[in-house]
């Protein structure tokens, strides 16, 4: 039997729950590399759009990093 495709709005509260960690999982470490090497951690909310994020990692690869002194 045929579910009707347009009740499929309606998530239940774990979906959210699941949805806000994985996005917790994805943020939280770009946006700390991004702080590192000297750019805004707003900008890892890019790296929730699917063809902008592989833009952004590719932007990222090539762009000159800052010096770090090294520990030791």
């Amino acid at each position: 039997m045929m579910i009707d495709w347009t009740n499929m709005y309606v998530f239940s509260v774990t979906h959210w729950f699941i949805f806000a960690v994985m996005v917790a999982i994805v943020l939280y470490p770009t946006g700390r590399i991004l702080n590192r090497i000297g750019f805004s951690p707003f900008w890892s909310v890019l790296a929730l759009i699917p063809v902008i994020n592989l833009i952004g990692l590719w932007l990222l690869a090539l762009v000159d990093w800052p010096e770090q002194p090294r520990k030791g």
